[in-house]
């Protein structure tokens, strides 16, 4: 089993910043890829920023220029840094994980996510 611990969300100003964290811990093998996804009220989760393992960063066009999405290995940690904060940015954000873990049967990939931290962007 995997699980994923965030911390970070919290209330803050338009134009602050905010840091996520999340560190995956448990039976990993190794991880394909650490995201972060958010869920507004009333809309569907969406993603905000990817980092595959050995490969650059992806970001959803709302975040590009404004989110940072880094990734420590070693530790597996994902850090999310986002400036320029907006109303609009008020939501969810999950912690995504895609790795691979030990099973009983043999190392399998899955598929993990956090409980959620909420980040409110005030005007």
């Amino acid at each position: 089993q995997v699980q994923l611990v965030e911390s970070g969300g919290g209330v803050v100003q338009a134009g602050g910043s905010l840091r996520l964290s999340c560190a995956a811990s448990g039976s990993i093998v190794s991880i394909n890829h650490m995201a972060w996804y958010r869920q507004a009220p009333g809309k569907q989760r969406e993603l905000v920023a990817i980092v595959t393992t050995g490969g650059s960063p992806n970001y959803a066009e709302s975040a590009k220029g404004r989110f940072t999405i880094s990734v420590d290995n070693a530790k597996n940690t994902v850090v999310l840094q986002m400036n320029s904060l907006k109303p609009e940015d008020t939501a969810v954000y999950y912690c995504n994980c895609n790795a691979v873990v030990r099973k009983a049967w043999g190392p399998s990939i899955f598929e993990y996510w956090g409980l959620g931290t909420q980040v409110t962007v005030s005007s």
